[in-house]
């Protein structure tokens, strides 16, 4: 059987272009995520950025005078990373690793935990706790973590918006009835994915020994138009984030995202 953390590993290493300029291609996300960031992570915090591939949230966090520590399962990513520090003019410190052995890898104590990616690739619930788990042994009593999650609801999304024809495809009927029957996913999707229903989230981080402080739609109520809102003037994208920003935590509006957020402090 092939090794899934070999796939996915494989699949960033041959796409680190791809990854970095993801967040250019789909800036809501981004932009979301950041606002949400910047409420809690202050210049001088010690950041552990867990899976954060070619570095986008590392580098914006050391720009901002954090010290940064960044991990990730691709060496690719991690070299793109380590150039664009050196372009930036920033410095953080870097390692190839897997996220499930993060305390294995790294030591210390952190004000704050970005799991924002590696969620996305562990198809067992056994991996999926063992890694927040060790994430939980490295950040200190009080401090913050912020975990990303795919939502059930991404494939559909992206579908309407750039493939429709996808839901003919062989290899798409078995997520599209999952959809149909309001169930997750796990499987291969762009690569060894797993897919969560936002009713879900709630009830998984419940287990672990945090305080629950925001839970929201990373695009909130923006990924199914994103392509018509970002090509607008930028008064018109602002105000769309701000109300983006005012709605995303709304239970009722999560089915709009494509990326969901937790963010919880350790008790």
């Amino acid at each position: 059987m092939e090794d899934a953390a070999q796939v996915v590993k494989d699949y960033y290493d041959s796409s680190v272009i791809a990854e970095w300029e993801r967040l250019e291609r789909h800036p809501f996300e981004y932009e979301l995520t950041r606002r949400y960031i910047d409420r809690y992570i202050k210049p001088g915090d010690k950041v552990l950025d867990v899976g954060g591939g070619p570095g986008r949230y590392s580098l914006y966090l050391a720009e901002k005078g954090c010290d940064v520590t960044l991990v990730d399962l691709s060496a690719g990513n991690i070299e793109f990373a380590k150039q664009k520090a050196r372009e930036y003019g920033v410095n953080f410190k870097t390692y190839v690793g897997d996220a499930r052995e993060i305390d294995a890898i790294v030591d210390g104590e952190y004000d704050h935990v970005l799991l924002m990616g590696p969620l996305y690739h562990l198809l067992e619930e056994e991996d999926r706790v063992k890694t927040i788990e060790a994430c939980l042994r490295l950040l200190k009593q009080g401090g913050t973590i912020f975990v990303s999650l795919i939502s059930s609801y991404a494939g559909i999304i992206y579908a309407m918006k750039y493939e429709p024809q996808m839901l003919l495809e062989e290899g798409m009927q078995e997520p599209l009835q999952l959809f149909i029957d309001d169930q997750p996913f796990a499987g291969e999707g762009f690569t060894k994915a797993y897919f969560i229903r936002h009713k879900d989230v709630l009830p998984f981080m419940a287990q672990f020994p945090l305080q629950k402080q925001h839970y929201f739609g990373q695009e909130s109520i923006l990924a199914p138009c994103e392509e018509n809102i970002k090509g607008q003037p930028a008064a018109v994208i602002e105000k769309w984030l701000d109300v983006a920003e005012q709605v995303c935590e709304r239970e009722e509006l999560l089915s709009y995202s494509e990326h969901l957020m937790y963010i919880g402090r350790k008790l």
